[in-house]
């Protein structure tokens, strides 16, 4: 299908390009979720598997999309709900500190769950 995987990656990159471009800001929130998400599974097998260095690359990759999702918080329109969210993404991030110090699949979970209800709520939001 593709003369590469150099062709395949290309191809991914444009298709979330284009799908980044058109996407509206909550659509944006629920492609950043499902990534996080995607990441997390990879983190916590990773750990599993003991590729430490990958482990590290996966759970830098989930705060930087947990630090987007905050830093993406309207404060003045959120109101509460903006400081809640904003105080589970902080710990969240906390906890996957300490999950990648303490390669603990256990704490991945407990993210992934707390993440997982949010992200029924964003998905929800858009029905």
């Amino acid at each position: 299908m593709y003369g590469n995987s150099n062709d395949f990656t290309r191809y991914q990159d444009a298709d979330l390009a284009i799908r980044t471009a058109a996407a509206t800001p909550h659509q944006l929130v629920v492609m950043l979720f499902s990534g996080l998400l995607d990441e997390l599974t990879r983190a916590r097998g990773h750990i599993q598997a003991r590729r430490f260095e990958r482990k590290a690359e996966s759970i830098n990759k989930c705060i930087d999309i947990l630090n987007a999702l905050t830093s993406a918080l309207d404060y003045e329109r959120g109101g509460e709900l903006a400081l809640r969210l904003a105080g589970l993404y902080d710990y969240c991030v906390y906890r996957l500190y300490d999950a990648s110090h303490h390669l603990s699949v256990e704490q991945i979970a407990e993210v992934e769950t707390i993440l997982r209800t949010i992200q029924e709520g964003w998905e929800g939001m858009g029905a």
